[in-house]
């Protein structure tokens, strides 16, 4: 497959058969022509009309990106994008995506990485995208809508879901996106559970036991997954499980809720949390709070787990910023049962 961006522009005659039920990609550059500009010796300047010798020369607005297999990129130049846009991604997060999904990144004339983009394939036809970066100074010249653009071609016929940044908000909506849910990035210096002013905390006693997760414990916490999300994405956990501790909630021999949490960013994170209740998602989070207490914690939750919220503020883990969850096709993710269990938090914003 071969793409080439140019203020908008672009080809995109072919592509490589499917992997893991996307396709990826091999991409060259295609010629677009040169810039035009002045001859060579030719310059205007002042002082009398002398002519004076050609320096330099800017071409402004003017790009030519070539697309490639971003797992044909070397991880330190994917870390280094995200990194200049104040993402907060380690290596090993970036590492973990790439095992888990496929993507593009753009790379300019001389080799650097100015765009990129992913997809997970949870289903056969459900696909969350992430990582959509872009360099500020081209965000303007559509290279977003571009890279978006690609990944629905390599993706034809599937459901959409993503996570947007305020900044991209409007790009998504623009090409279709909707169905969304405000998901609150709650971060800090996690304390241990202290109310603050006009929040009542939630109580302790639930009925069941918490303890930690156990290998054999695995295919339950798919099962729940799969209800709360209405996706299969054992996939996912298959990379989440051997990095994170996790806790679960035994209500009657059965595990009603659980929740992981492992390193990411600049500390840790909680997520995924699933339960059927709020009560019952804090009290398996909770002993996540206690471990790491004076360490940074991060916990990303749909703005209408009130309660929930409250536990992180009183946690130490303030609103920090927000995002919104946004689907193309119809809703990214629903639970199978309205009383069942169902997402108390992400996984994170780029899994989900």
């Amino acid at each position: 497959m071969v793409g080439s961006f140019h203020r908008g522009l672009t080809d995109f005659p072919a592509e490589m058969p499917r992997k893991n039920g996307a396709s990826c990609c091999k991409i060259g550059l295609q010629p677009i022509g040169k810039p035009a500009g002045s001859q060579a010796g030719q310059s205007r300047g002042h002082g009398g009309g002398r002519a004076l010798e050609t320096i330099a020369r800017l071409h402004i607005d003017t790009f030519e990106l070539t697309l490639r297999d971003i797992k044909q990129v070397d991880p330190k130049l994917l870390h280094a994008l995200s990194v200049s846009v104040g993402w907060p991604h380690r290596d090993s997060d970036w590492q973990m995506l790439l095992e888990l999904g496929q993507g593009l990144a753009a790379v300019d004339e001389i080799g650097r990485v100015v765009g990129t983009v992913m997809w997970l394939r949870y289903d056969a036809d459900f696909a969350m995208v992430c990582m959509l970066i872009t360099l500020p100074r081209l965000q303007e010249q559509g290279a977003g809508r571009w890279l978006m653009e690609k990944a629905h071609e390599l993706n034809k016929g599937a459901v959409f879901g993503l996570n947007a940044t305020r900044e991209a908000k409007r790009l998504y909506r623009s090409l279709g996106y909707g169905y969304e849910q405000k998901i609150l990035r709650c971060q800090g210096e996690a304390t241990l559970e202290a109310p603050t002013p006009g929040m009542v905390a939630p109580s302790a006693k639930v009925e069941g036991l918490v303890r930690p997760l156990a290998e054999s414990d695995h295919d339950s916490l798919l099962r729940l997954d799969h209800a709360a999300t209405g996706h299969d994405r054992s996939v996912a956990f298959q990379a989440l499980l051997p990095v994170s501790r996790g806790y679960v909630l035994v209500r009657n021999d059965d595990i009603v809720a659980f929740a992981l949490c492992r390193p990411f960013g600049r500390g840790h994170v909680i997520g995924p949390v699933v339960a059927a209740s709020e009560d019952d998602a804090i009290v398996v989070s909770r002993p996540h709070v206690e471990a790491h207490a004076g360490r940074f914690l991060r916990a990303d939750t749909p703005a209408c787990n009130a309660a929930f919220t409250n536990f992180l503020v009183a946690s130490g883990m303030q609103i920090h910023d927000s995002a919104t969850s946004m689907g193309l096709g119809r809703t990214p993710f629903a639970p199978l049962s309205a009383l069942g269990p169902r997402r108390i938090a992400l996984a994170s914003q780029a899994i989900g």
